[in-house]
């Protein structure tokens, strides 16, 4: 989503409905629904993405950049990213402003990711468990070889919080 379409008016938003930033749930308006839905249904679905979209004047829109236009004003500045990686919690508290690098840095070990480690791999030539890391200028890094996974982990998760700093996986 390297160009993402402008969003609607808060006008039009706040016309059809109702956000609730301690739970970031958006809820249909009596001006809204149509047949298929009743006032106070739960906005939108879960795409395969895992992001939620929500129709607005036959146009679809992603539910946390719809949150952050309403609770500050304004159309974001770049991307929102999820702090938990909960592409569907769109609690105000829970998104941040961020570069693409920055958002792709908060994401989980990729599904493809055989050992389900982030930063991670197998070597079988070395018989060892290897950790790189993809810095901000990014260029991979070799961070070693470890016995374990959990060794390798480790040294991947105190590599991260050096090179990404508050965009480490889930925040921490």
């Amino acid at each position: 989503m390297s160009n993402p379409k402008p969003l609607p008016s808060i006008e039009d938003i706040k016309a059809t409905l109702s956000y609730d930033p301690e739970t970031g749930i958006f809820t249909r308006l009596a001006k809204a629904c149509g047949p298929s839905c009743k006032v106070g249904d739960v906005a939108g679905r879960v795409i395969d993405s895992g992001y939620r979209v929500i129709s607005i004047k036959n146009k679809r829109y992603r539910a946390h950049r719809l949150a952050w236009l309403v609770f500050y004003g304004e159309e974001p500045d770049g991307f929102v990213d999820h702090i938990n990686q909960n592409k569907d919690d769109n609690r105000i508290c829970n998104l941040r402003l961020a570069t693409k690098s920055e958002n792709m840095r908060n994401r989980p070990a990729q599904k493809n990711n055989k050992l389900g480690v982030k930063g991670v791999h197998w070597d079988k030539r070395g018989k060892r468990f290897v950790a790189q890391i993809r810095t901000s200028c990014g260029k991979s890094r070799f961070l070693g070889g470890f016995h374990t996974i959990e060794e390798a982990s480790r040294a991947y998760q105190n590599a991260a919080k050096i090179h990404h700093g508050k965009f480490v996986d889930g925040g921490n």
